[in-house]
């Protein structure tokens, strides 16, 4: 196949419906891992083709979502520093800090720029000599090569007014953490293809044999998902724990060696707080100290923010796949798509912001 609309095909649905049902003797619980494939779940109720045998549990993979409310609140405050331009990209915009958030920083008069990649951040400041420009660097292994290649460029052009707010983190010492928790109780797991892309799915195979679970790297469309868990029930039937690539036509076992690398020469691992959630130890990648110049919790002192959530809001719980948006008291009442408690709902891979969209609205 290779076109999109081959993906979404009603005929392959049904088929790969048909195999699920065919196949399931007992109850499993599958987590999907990554946002966006929750969203498609939503977009295209695929729950409804799937037997009752089947629970879906909805991961952390949304890279706003678990970004720090800390990493917010700094970001909120270099934005409000004279002379400093903030470039972020557009989906951090309305997630909320303690008090605010990004949009609100610049309606009152911040600097704050929506950029579409790093680079283009890195354009600014070199076409703004006399600004500082702090770039705020958010996202899993599928961002982070752009944004260490930004910072290696900067570093190669000598330019002196680039910063990067670093908060990248990494998927898989997370999912351990998750499938180490007492209260979690998950059977397979549909591995994110995107991450797997630069990463390769080694780091799938060790979860797989220290859990003794069956994981599908799968991608985000209705034939990939459905793929992905035909597979997984598959291989728990039959008591095998593996990890098979049902997204071939974009990962491969070893991923990305040169993004790999790039990643690396920029970045290291370290421990790293995920909102919601707490500290994971190495899930996280912070600036190595070769391009310390360029951090901008360096540079800036940005180290004595404390910051709480709001304690309403139960997004570590739905991140953690121990509970669903629709479980907060708060869900769709004081915490909507406008007026966000919690970055699930403003993220546009949060499953908080999926349930909203096309659940509770039909």
């Amino acid at each position: 196949m290779k076109y999109i609309d081959e993906y979404r095909d009603p005929d392959i649905v049904r088929k790969l419906a048909s195999k699920i049902n065919g196949s399931v003797t007992q109850q499993w619980s599958i987590m999907e891992i990554c946002g966006g494939q929750t969203h498609a779940i939503m977009k295209y109720n695929l729950t409804e083709l799937l037997p009752p045998e089947i629970t879906l549990i909805h991961g952390p993979g949304c890279p706003v979502c678990v970004t720090p409310l800390e990493k917010i609140d700094k970001a909120l405050v270099l934005a409000s520093i004279e002379g400093t331009i903030l470039a972020s990209f557009g989906d951090m915009m309305r997630v909320p800090g303690s008090s605010s958030d990004l949009l609100k920083a610049k309606a009152e008069g911040a600097d704050v720029r929506v950029v579409y990649s790093p680079l283009d951040a890195l354009k600014i400041a070199i076409t703004n000599p006399d600004r500082k420009v702090v770039f705020f660097a958010i996202g899993f292994e599928t961002t982070a090569p752009a944004n260490a290649l930004a910072l290696i460029h900067a570093a190669r052009m000598e330019i002196s007014n680039f910063f990067l707010l670093s908060s990248h983190v990494l998927v898989p010492p997370a999912i351990r953490a998750i499938l180490s928790s007492e209260d979690t109780f998950i059977d397979g797991l549909l591995a994110p293809g995107h991450v797997c892309t630069v990463t390769g799915y080694s780091d799938y195979i060790d979860l797989a044999n220290e859990f003794n679970l069956p994981v599908a790297v799968t991608g985000f469309e209705p034939v990939d998902i459905l793929s992905g868990i035909l597979t997984t029930i598959q291989m728990l039937e039959s008591g095998r724990n593996e990890v098979e690539n049902c997204y071939a036509r974009s990962v491969h076992r070893e991923g990305n060696p040169h993004a790999l690398r790039t990643m690396y020469e920029a970045f290291e691992v370290c421990d790293r707080q995920w909102r919601g959630i707490g500290l994971i130890p190495g899930s996280g990648l912070s600036i190595r100290e070769k391009y310390s110049a360029f951090d901008a919790e360096k540079h800036f002192t940005l180290n004595n923010i404390i910051s709480k959530e709001p304690e309403i809001c139960i997004a570590g719980s739905v991140l953690r796949g121990t509970s669903r948006p629709s479980d907060c008291p708060a869900f769709a009442t004081s915490c909507t798509p406008d007026h966000p408690l919690g970055a699930p709902m403003v993220s546009s891979e949060g499953a908080c912001a999926a349930y909203y969209k096309y659940k509770s609205q039909h």
